[in-house]
């Protein structure tokens, strides 16, 4: 695991150490993150369809502060965007912009993936 993978990548893994406290817990919350998106997306992906806007930006939210916890500043940053928009029932944003943020976890996915090793 080589840590450059992460900070090439714009990943503020300082940032992610300041909360988390050492790499062996880093790493753990890294390895939670990629399980719970298993999960996470295809129901980010089917509330955002199905119009269900409190499944949806509870979803996004939870996203967010992982994102913070693990220094995914961008990732962050676009979650909660869409929470926002889940907030204030504005459906149209979130499908206008859903896929700039799947496109954002996917990115995040393949980093931590090559990180890891996995």
């Amino acid at each position: 695991m080589d840590i450059n993978i992460l900070i090439n990548n714009g990943i503020d893994v300082n940032k992610g150490l300041e909360l988390l406290g050492d790499m062996e817990m880093y790493n753990e919350t890294l390895n939670d993150f990629l399980e719970e998106s298993k999960t996470r997306v295809p129901n980010i992906i089917n509330y955002a369809q199905t119009g269900n806007l409190p499944e949806y930006t509870t979803l996004v939210h939870a996203q967010k502060s992982d994102s913070k916890y693990l220094g995914f500043t961008t990732l962050a940053e676009l979650s909660y965007n869409h929470e926002m928009a889940g907030r204030e029932n504005n459906l149209e944003y979130i499908k206008t912009n859903l896929q700039n943020l799947l496109d954002e976890e996917k990115r995040i996915e393949d980093i931590v993936h090559t990180y890891l090793g996995k």
